[in-house]
């Protein structure tokens, strides 16, 4: 019975961190760069998904053998950097909240007709009911793995009527004829930015499985997340290679609604429908789970309180939606925000894991260490860029 619990425990982990991934952003991402670079978006798919995991497993691992959150062991190595590193986590993740409940909006609207404002109050209405019930965290594991199951059956038949040339992908994804690492770092950034690769590992520490002697589970736990992240990529990308392939035009306004309609019609349009809620509301409740998780250790009360942080999280980011739409002005900002805090973040982790008072005689694998340095340099310049060109374009 506890075998079949923590393997529970460990899926509904990494369909937190997977689903917390597949947001709104991410179905428009992979259909404008499939879009953009065609059958070579394969290589920029295969590159992200080797950073992801690079990433994932430092900090996961060290967030179990440590035992603690992320802020507390950023407190650890830097007093103070734990605080730095949740204002950057809490802010990212309650601005790109206000974009997951627009896409909640957007996806009520496709399916029922209702306006994007209507479906988005309703959608925040069934977050919050999640964390209202007794087994908070069980019901929100099973919500994120049954709907991680039906976006990724959905997106499968749409594209298998797409008819895309996946001998074409398979080529290109080894052989590209460019490489755009632009592309490669904004998927980055969708995929284990900001808030989302702790997901997971918190979810994982508030479970109880931690310490060294559950690394190999934490180690299963953080590939499968990415590996669900990525197939639900590189089954939109082939949907949307398909239509590109044939010639056909994505609408610029929605351009991930254009592959599902071209490819199966109005019932292709009503499943976008049906991806987009599921997508916009599972990123709601992994952003506003792993945000207060982020602030949790600050106080007893917060503690003590924390379903009803949760609750008031999405609350918030419901109404600033509802009342004055889509803010972009934040968005940038927290777009420019979310590419620095995961190399912030994993090099804080990277020093951690080599210091005796937070792993004790814990041994990081140097391989790993190596790989997440380079994560951190290729990451930290390609945020800084981002926050440069996102800047002027707020205060304009």
């Amino acid at each position: 019975m506890k075998k079949q619990s923590n393997f529970s425990l460990l899926l509904g982990a990494a369909f937190l961190m997977a689903t917390s991934a597949i947001g709104p952003g991410f179905l428009t991402q992979t259909t404008h760069f499939t879009q953009l670079l065609a059958a070579s978006f394969g290589f920029v798919i295969l590159m992200s998904i080797l950073i992801d995991i690079g990433a994932q497993l430092n900090i996961w691992r060290i967030i179990a053998v440590s035992e603690k959150p992320a802020q507390d062991i950023a407190n650890a190595v830097l007093p103070g950097l734990g605080y730095f590193l949740s204002v950057l986590i809490v802010l990212g993740g309650l601005a790109f909240n206000i974009g997951n409940i627009g896409g909640a909006g957007l996806g009520t609207n496709v399916i029922f007709g209702v306006s994007p404002q209507l479906g988005a109050l309703l959608s925040g209405i069934v977050a919050i009911g999640i964390f209202l019930v007794r087994e908070a965290g069980k019901v929100m594991d099973r919500f994120a793995q049954i709907m991680g199951f039906v976006m990724i059956a959905l997106t499968i038949y749409v594209m298998f009527s797409a008819q895309p040339p996946i001998g074409e992908a398979a080529v290109k994804t080894v052989i590209p004829d460019k490489i755009d690492f632009l592309a490669i770092v904004t998927l980055v950034g969708g995929t284990v930015g900001g808030y989302i690769t702790f997901a997971g590992g918190h979810r994982l520490l508030e479970a109880g499985i931690k310490g060294k002697a559950a690394l190999p589970q934490v180690t299963k736990s953080s590939i499968s997340a990415i590996g669900i992240a990525s197939i639900m990529r590189i089954f939109l990308f082939l949907a949307a290679l398909g239509i590109v392939s044939q010639g056909l035009q994505l609408d610029p306004a929605n351009p991930p609604a254009s592959v599902f309609k071209h490819a199966a019609g109005n019932v292709g349009y009503k499943m976008f429908g049906v991806i987009m809620w599921a997508a916009a509301v599972t990123s709601v409740v992994g952003a506003a789970y792993t945000s207060v998780s982020f602030i949790r250790t600050f106080s007893p009360a917060i503690e003590k309180y924390h379903k009803w942080f949760i609750v008031g999280f999405i609350a918030v980011s419901t109404a600033v939606f509802v009342s004055i739409g889509q803010p972009v002005k934040i968005l940038i900002l927290a777009g420019s925000l979310n590419g620095l805090i995961l190399p912030i973040a994993l090099g804080v982790m990277l020093i951690a894991a080599h210091k005796f008072k937070i792993v004790g005689d814990y041994k990081h694998p140097m391989w790993m260490t190596i790989f997440g340095v380079f994560i951190v340099i290729a990451m930290a310049i390609m945020g800084g860029y981002s926050l440069i060109n996102g800047l002027p374009q707020l205060f304009k």
